[in-house]
């Protein structure tokens, strides 16, 4: 038997002698990296959409051997930024603002309150779902209505993968109150859940 490791276990690479990180570890600080570039980019508000739905794209790229890099990152949202990149921004805040408002309303006793409550909260985290799979869908990096309506067909066929996204979501919530610095890790590893829900999807017979 020769003391070199194989350099190809059923398609996976395994480390070679005298380095010091394997390929899921590489992979796992390109995810840090890129989640890094994407709470940077983020921060305007009405980038948002196109800044996640950019982080997905330069992951899925991971499984194809191109560079998950914050350099190639920058890159691509650079290029893909247009109009329509800030409408969904807007429209997405606008949402979000209309949600919080529904909440604040429901909270203060008005008559049928808790039922509304949950009514809000349902078509709230429906939203979310269907948002949020836009984002993960190819077609987010050039045509969001399209990405849009895909991801409501995904997010109803897929009940399983909408539920791995909600799961996602609650984690990188969670992750974020626990620890305020955190919040600007968890896109990375939340676009690499919701690449990983619509790959699975993908993937899945028919």
């Amino acid at each position: 038997m020769s003391g070199r490791p194989d350099t190809e276990t059923g398609g996976t690479r395994t480390r070679e002698p005298g380095e010091v990180f394997g390929p899921r570890m590489t992979l796992f600080a390109d995810m840090l990296s890129v989640g890094l570039a994407t709470a940077v980019a983020c921060l305007p508000l009405l980038t948002a959409p196109a800044a996640l739905s950019t982080a997905c794209g330069v992951l899925r790229g991971a499984g194809e051997d191109q560079p998950a890099t914050a350099g190639r990152y920058f890159g691509l949202l650079r290029r893909r930024l247009r109009a329509g990149d800030l409408v969904a921004g807007a429209v997405a805040s606008a949402g979000l603002l209309l949600f919080a408002a529904d909440l604040a309303l429901a909270g203060v006793g008005l008559p049928g309150a808790p039922l509304f409550a949950v009514v809000a909260a349902g078509i709230g985290a429906s939203a979310v779902v269907v948002g949020l799979r836009a984002c993960a869908r190819p077609e987010s990096l050039t045509h969001w209505r399209v990405a849009v309506r895909e991801g409501a067909r995904d997010a109803v066929r897929d009940a399983g993968g909408s539920a791995l996204v909600l799961l996602a979501v609650a984690t990188a919530a969670l992750c974020a109150w626990m620890l305020v610095p955190l919040a600007f890790l968890v896109p990375g590893p939340l676009a690499l859940a919701l690449t990983a829900v619509d790959v699975r999807r993908s993937a899945a017979p028919g």
